[in-house]
């Protein structure tokens, strides 16, 4: 891959034209709209306000959404705003303690705009600390290793998509029972074709139309749903031209004490899941993150939920939803963003062109928004594949923080009726339960107490360490690892000229940095040191270690055609390349793979065959030292076992 010029700037920071700029911001404003409109209206509801109020509410959100948004992309100056393609949006995790602290703050029989204005006092209070505080969370990015921050980004894909399926069978809430199957059908339909529509834009198109797969399932479904009839835009005749909420709508902020630990709780949590955004849009853009980015993010949403609590809106936080569409359209560009914040604004200041956007049928949106989610956990994946699970810590991680944040998210309604109020703020999502116990784990796990290494083999019936390995003289650590290479120990003690080891991943390495340096002589020395398949597999004959290897080749018993078969590939293969044909049993799949594989490197170049026969060594030595690892932990083997069998 050829690299940039280092006079050129990072796709973050160049500027798309300018019709492109404009298409692909409406297309970021159109994922989010749902979600930035979605807290205002439960709050509305749950405490009783009237339309008038939603209206404006909605209103001043999208507005200060969008100047959010520039702060958080553009940046003010070197310390506030992360400068990548992050949108800001109300988080969802204030909803509960917001609706608490308004009613709280509502005497029995006034009005239930009462209580705003102490709503708004925590909201201001807490994103003044949460500015202050910034540096110091920053400091503590040790503890956001690549299993926390892998596990992060799969719990917030996975468990987003509950929001896409609520979208996409709203119309059925209150069917009949009687029409409820025929809406379900009828949702789904939009929903795939969305996801069709995208998918084969995706396909069939690259460059700049590629990009606009999102926008363009979300306008050609929303045109199918306005022929059918189940959508209109009489609303946007409706709504007014203007509207502009000024700061204190609700009258002048009131503080609490009780009210304010509450929103710290909360945006201690948010802040969390600020760091997987930035963390997640990082590998997604390609740019690595440092201590200072996640405090100039943290500095901008601390100063947005500030400016949220004067302008009559919510705390603020960047939305997981744009993270999967900059991935879903590898438009890596901050401008993109910051141009769909200008949009925001003026969606914030006419009312009518909002209710153009909230026209588009709640099932079209969860059809796209389950292609975005989706992607925000794939970006998860990649990140938990640098993360070595084969340690039994990174694995209970991973597995304990998902599987209580799907918990919670298939019986979250359930699981917040047996719990105490103040509990409820935790319980009260599966992002915030999972992105919690991944990082109370680690802790516990890597941080407190002496942290004892993983063990790596067992030598005369005794467990060692990674310590003990470190501390190991070179015959030790020859006698010890020798069984992974057959007759030769080189390999060994130049692994052992690579110590201290800080993981069993590089341990790992060593034995293979070792064999891939060796000289052309060394490693035909090496390779020729190896059983031939064919007297493993049909002769038994082969040094103690290479027979354990083949007793887990699963080829079944041979008729004498695929024998002979098999034993004029490996004469043939000795005739051109004059060595055995040395086959890793990890590489095979059955009988009919392990020939036609051989037979397909006999047609190798000998420079090409001379590599990959290396590489099939470095396999078979990565295969035993799994088993010298497996030995030192049987219940983790076990277990592993018992998966790969299911």
């Amino acid at each position: 891959m050829a690299s940039r010029p280092s006079s050129a700037p990072h796709p973050v920071d160049q500027v798309p034209p300018f019709g492109k700029l404009t298409i692909l911001g409406i297309q970021h404003v159109l994922a989010f709209y749902a979600g930035a409109v979605v807290v205002p209206f439960f709050i509305v509801k749950q405490l009783g306000l009237d339309d008038e109020t939603l209206i404006h509410l909605i209103n001043a959100d999208l507005l200060t959404c969008g100047i959010a948004t520039i702060i958080q992309s553009v940046g003010i100056g070197r310390f506030v705003g992360v400068k990548l393609p992050l949108i800001q949006g109300v988080t969802f995790t204030a909803v509960s303690p917001l609706i608490a602290i308004g009613a709280a703050a509502t005497p029995p029989g006034a009005d239930p705009k009462t209580g705003l204005a102490t709503m708004y006092g925590s909201i201001i209070a807490v994103g003044l600390i949460v500015f202050l505080a910034a540096p110091f969370f920053a400091k503590l990015l040790r503890f956001f290793p690549p299993v926390v921050t892998g596990t992060l980004l799969t719990v917030m894909g996975t468990t987003l998509l509950s929001v896409s399926a609520d979208d996409i069978l709203r119309w059925t809430d209150d069917a009949p029972a009687d029409t409820k199957a025929a809406l379900t059908f009828e949702s789904l339909a939009y929903a795939i074709g969305t996801i069709v529509i995208i998918v084969l834009i995706q396909r069939l198109f690259k460059g700049f139309m590629g990009t606009l797969s999102v926008l363009l399932g979300l306008v050609i479904m929303t045109g199918v749903a306005f022929a059918m009839g189940k959508t209109n835009f009489a609303g946007v005749g409706n709504a007014s031209w203007v509207a502009v909420t000024h700061p204190f709508f609700f009258g002048l902020p009131q503080f609490s004490v009780t009210a304010i630990i509450a929103m710290i709780i909360v945006m201690a949590v948010t802040a969390v899941e600020t760091t997987g955004d930035v963390f997640a849009t990082g590998e997604v853009v390609g740019k690595r993150i440092a201590p200072r980015d996640i405090a100039n993010a943290l500095r901008a949403d601390g100063l947005s939920t500030l400016l949220g609590g004067v302008l009559n809106s919510f705390p603020y936080t960047c939305f997981a939803q744009n993270v999967g569409l900059v991935r879903l359209t590898r438009v890596s560009s901050r401008w993109v963003v910051t141009t769909a914040g200008v949009f925001m604004i003026i969606l914030g200041l006419l009312p009518k062109a909002a209710a153009i956007v909230a026209a588009i049928p709640s099932p079209v949106i969860g059809g796209a928004s389950l292609a975005m989610f989706a992607n925000v956990a794939v970006v998860g994946i990649q990140t938990l594949a640098k993360v070595d699970l084969r340690d039994n810590r990174n694995a209970v991680i991973v597995s304990t923080s998902i599987g209580l944040a799907l918990l919670v998210t298939f019986r979250k309604e359930d699981i917040l009726t047996a719990m105490p109020s103040w509990l409820q703020i935790i319980f009260g999502s599966g992002v915030t339960i999972g992105s919690l116990t991944a990082i109370i784990l680690n802790i516990l796990f890597f941080h407190i107490g002496r942290q004892a290494s993983p063990d790596v083999a067992v030598v005369d019936g005794k467990k060692i360490n990674l310590d003990d390995v470190n501390a190991m003289d070179r015959d030790q650590f020859v006698a010890t690892f020798s069984s992974m290479f057959s007759a030769h120990t080189w390999p060994v003690e130049r692994a052992w000229e690579s110590r201290p080891f800080a993981s069993v991943s590089e341990l790992r390495s060593s034995f293979e940095n070792a064999v891939l340096a060796a000289t052309q002589q060394e490693a035909e020395e090496l390779i020729a040191s190896y059983s031939d398949i064919v007297s493993l597999v049909l002769d038994g004959q082969g040094d103690e270690q290479s027979l354990a290897d083949t007793a887990n080749l699963s080829v079944g018993d041979l008729t004498d055609k695929e024998a002979e078969e098999l034993r004029a590939l490996a004469s043939a293969y000795r005739k051109k390349f004059g060595r055995p044909l040395v086959i890793c049993v990890d590489n095979v799949v059955d009988r009919k793979h392990l020939l036609e594989s051989g037979w397909r490197r006999v047609e190798h170049s000998p420079a090409r065959e001379a590599r990959f026969a290396l590489g099939e060594v470095i396999d078979i030595a990565d295969l035993r030292f799994d088993q010298l690892v497996a030995d030192a932990n049987p219940m983790r083997a076990a277990w592993d076992a018992g998966v790969e069998r299911l």
